[in-house]
């Protein structure tokens, strides 16, 4: 049974999918291109690189696979290049629109000014604490929509149970208190600045934390 996503792939891009026959006696429909992913595994990711980001990482992918366009498999006549010159014509034109290949959560804005994605959470502008939001998991980053607004953008976090906040919901949080009582609203502009976005960004400073030590009550006054 194929899975959802890729019914949605096929679909978008005009793909008629057949498989390999399961057991010994498909084994030999697929080894050209199994036999090719190991070439390129093992002169590219053998040591595994170090890189400082997934953007980075791809960068590197492509480059390599610039490079193999020069490449001759065994003794063919032609490089890997020549024989996709020979293969374009036949293809059908990509599609003009992308293809969204991010997993969609419908979340709802919890009274820290966060959202729960997998096992994460993430900040968004706490004007949007009760409603629900529209976000979509990439690879490396998410994107949170109110409506159909780009509210906030997040790099994602790899590990379990991690917050990505920003200073508003993360001060929130630590005084565990209603996010409206710790940064008073405007009535001119109402919610508080998120100043990981410069759409919610505000003149006015956030008012300084209110100073909770207790007033002596002895001793002689300071000089």
């Amino acid at each position: 049974m194929e899975a959802e996503r890729w019914i949605a792939f096929e679909s978008h891009f005009g793909i008629e999918s057949f498989y390999c026959r399961p057991g010994i006696e498909g084994a030999h429909e697929k080894g050209g291109v199994e036999g090719q992913i190991g070439y390129f595994r093992r002169n590219h990711f053998v040591p595994v690189p170090e890189v400082s980001s997934l953007a980075e990482l791809n960068e590197m992918v492509e480059q390599w696979d610039r490079q193999d366009d020069a490449r001759r498999i065994g003794t063919r006549p032609k490089t890997v290049a020549g024989y996709f010159a020979l293969e374009q014509p036949l293809l059908m034109p990509l599609p003009e629109e992308p293809f969204e290949t991010g997993r969609l959560f419908t979340p709802r804005v919890d009274r820290y000014g966060q959202i729960p994605v997998r096992t994460n959470r993430y900040s968004v502008p706490i004007r949007l604490i009760g409603k629900r939001v529209r976000v979509v998991l990439h690879a490396s980053h998410l994107v949170v929509y109110d409506q159909n607004v780009e509210v906030a953008r997040h790099e994602r976090l790899i590990a379990n149970d991690q917050e990505a906040a920003h200073l508003a919901a993360a001060g929130a949080r630590l005084l565990d208190v209603e996010p409206e009582r710790a940064w008073p609203t405007s009535p001119r502009r109402p919610g508080v600045p998120d100043p990981g976005h410069q759409a919610e960004a505000q003149e006015d400073p956030v008012p300084a934390a209110p100073d909770h030590r207790l007033p002596a009550t002895h001793g002689p006054e300071p000089q």
